[in-house]
């Protein structure tokens, strides 16, 4: 946990919108309407013996910036509220929440199950890194809840998915899995980035930790990266805090600031986003040219019926398959005229460059897959205009 841990609200009990814009809130002393940036490494003492009891923790107060700062203890506050957790840890990158998140409770000799289908650098971490440590890991097809039983051992220690996964869009049963990692002495850890806080609550469903690309949606606007880490009291105090303290993986005071400007939208955006989303699903599944067509918010989504029961909506993003192979795929892409291509918004080679082909293919993902996330605004007529690289898909 932060050197200060800021109290609870006087808007904890309000609905998420309010939270968003008011919660975890640190005036200074000038009374600033939007926050302060706090772009500082340190922080100076009164005395030489309070120094020494702030670094002993037994004086609250900030320290330094790679332990906690006003900014990221704001952010880390908000995000608390809003998920419903007891503490968080923000950090540098998204990437860096699920590493930690995933590394720091474990020790060589222990044991990680995990869904085959999540991104690229994920799959990294779960199936390269942690074997270099001495974690071992299994996969499993996320769908199917008799593997992810078999794969449990008595050493397993935690259990790692995402719902939505990402790019296929695969819902996976959370509350299922958190009661089958519990038999088994586990932990579930949810990277809940394409679902966002707005339409689904893992630690609600029984997850125990939750992880967030704050990148994505947080932030909204291509601007900055973050991440965060919410869990328990208990699972950041022994697990995350002096981990990230000693080893650095820390937000910085400016994208802190930047994802609390994020945060006070991400409703409104994602309320639109998915909107737009599923009207572009809709017009894209009538497309002659389209072979497959994902989204979790539509009928005749795989999982449709689990979608109902542990999201509120569908989602801010579409995957689909294009007749013709990655040639037809490329063309598609290439023939876009108001989307543009970007890293976020997964491009068929992006969210798996570096792995194998028979990796991605394992995990349903092929080169004709591509995928869009909807704009920030609520437009319908993007949806008319969706097509238009789905046509310039022919030779």
């Amino acid at each position: 946990m932060s050197e200060v841990t800021l109290p609870v609200s006087s808007t904890a009990h309000y609905r998420p919108e309010t939270r968003l814009v008011h919660s975890g809130t640190l005036r200074s002393q000038f009374g600033e309407t939007s926050e302060a940036l706090f772009l500082t490494q340190g922080f100076v003492y009164d005395s030489a013996e309070q120094c020494e009891a702030r670094f002993k923790g037994e004086d609250p107060g900030f320290l330094y910036s790679r332990f906690s700062n006003p900014n990221v203890s704001m952010f880390e506050r908000r995000m608390i509220e809003l998920e419903g957790a007891e503490a968080a840890r923000a950090t540098a990158t998204g990437m860096a929440a699920v590493t930690t998140a995933v590394l720091a409770p474990l020790k060589a000799g222990d044991h990680v199950v995990a869904a085959k289908a999540m991104f690229g650098s994920c799959r990294y971490v779960v199936e390269d890194l942690l074997p270099r440590y001495g974690i071992g890991s299994t996969l499993v097809d996320g769908l199917d809840l008799d593997q992810w039983r078999r794969a449990m051992r008595p050493n397993t220690r935690t259990c790692f998915l995402e719902s939505p996964t990402n790019p296929t869009l695969d819902v996976l049963d959370i509350g299922a899995i958190a009661e089958i990692a519990h038999q088994g002495g586990a932990r579930l850890i949810v990277d809940n980035v394409f679902a966002t806080p707005i339409w689904q609550s893992p630690l609600e469903l029984g997850a125990d930790v939750v992880v967030y690309s704050a990148t994505k949606h947080i932030d909204g606007q291509g601007r900055c990266l973050g991440g965060i880490i919410l869990s328990s009291e208990a699972f950041i105090a022994e697990h995350i805090h002096t981990f990230m303290r000693q080893t650095g993986p820390s937000m910085s005071p400016f994208n802190a600031w930047v994802l609390l400007k994020g945060l006070e939208t991400l409703a409104v955006r994602v309320r639109a986003q998915t909107e737009t989303a599923g009207a572009v699903a809709d017009a894209l599944a009538r497309h002659p040219k389209i072979s497959r067509l994902i989204y979790p918010g539509r009928s005749d989504h795989p999982q449709a019926a689990l979608v109902k029961k542990q999201m509120r909506a569908g989602s801010t993003l579409v995957g689909f398959e294009v007749k013709g192979g990655k040639a037809a795929a490329f063309r598609c892409l290439n023939a876009l005229k108001l989307s543009r291509i970007s890293s976020v918004d997964h491009h068929p080679s992006a969210a798996d460059a570096g792995s194998p082909r028979r990796t991605r293919h394992q995990r349903g993902f092929y080169p004709v897959l591509g995928g869009a996330r909807a704009p920030r605004r609520s437009d319908r007529g993007f949806a008319s205009r969706a097509g238009d690289g789905v046509r310039g898909a022919r030779e």
